[in-house]
């Protein structure tokens, strides 16, 4: 797979910072407020400007049941095609939904079953090894709470190696292929997920 070259990360950063300001989208369900080759996870070298198509898929409410065959632990339903996260609570009062950035090409799309091993406040960002190699001037790490870290300000850690669903500052990411795995959310969505959810919670991807 060919990767274009990108921008440092000052000047990524620079031009991100306007996108800070984009409404964030929620949809009220169920009463609440708010209705490997896999290592190339979250990037911060993507325009979504340049690079992503907007979503122009279906966005509505679904039933657990054809998906999971108990809520046990609560259940997090990807949908890759809608960009859309479901979310049921173990005892099925809380639904809700939420909409994503997904993977940006088929490549580096994974579906299929996994959960949530570990949650993460102001989660620390480093780059893979392959993304380190392509982009040699790309800095080790961004600290938890740094403004331009690309996790946002919570993250749910996978069973798959790399993989998260996780908060991001670059709001034009919502609803696009833009990402290289991981599946983003508005950071003010994933802090009422991450309350949500806990270790153990079932994830699907579709």
């Amino acid at each position: 797979m060919t990767f274009p070259k990108f921008p440092t990360r000052r000047a990524f950063f620079a031009g991100g910072a306007a996108a800070l300001a984009s409404p964030a989208l929620g949809q009220v369900v169920g009463g609440g407020e708010y209705a490997t080759p896999f290592e190339n996870s979250t990037e911060v070298e993507r325009d979504p400007n340049e690079t992503a198509r907007r979503n122009i898929s279906s966005f509505r409410s679904l039933d657990w049941r054809p998906y999971f065959d108990n809520t046990r632990n609560g259940a997090i339903l990807v949908d890759i095609d809608s960009r859309a996260l479901h979310f049921w609570s173990e005892d099925q009062s809380v639904y809700r939904l939420y909409p994503t950035s997904v993977p940006l090409t088929e490549d580096l799309t994974r579906r299929g079953r996994t959960s949530v091993v570990q949650k993460v406040e102001n989660p620390t960002w480093r780059p893979t090894p392959s993304m380190k190699e392509r982009n040699p001037e790309w800095p080790d790490v961004v600290e938890g709470g740094a403004p331009d870290n690309p996790l946002g300000v919570r993250a749910l850690y996978l069973s798959w190696t790399y993989y998260r669903i996780h908060g991001t500052h670059d709001t034009r990411k919502i609803g696009r292929r833009s990402s290289n795995g991981c599946i983003g959310l508005y950071n003010e969505h994933i802090l009422e997920l991450f309350d949500l959810s806990q270790v153990g919670t079932q994830v699907l991807l579709i």
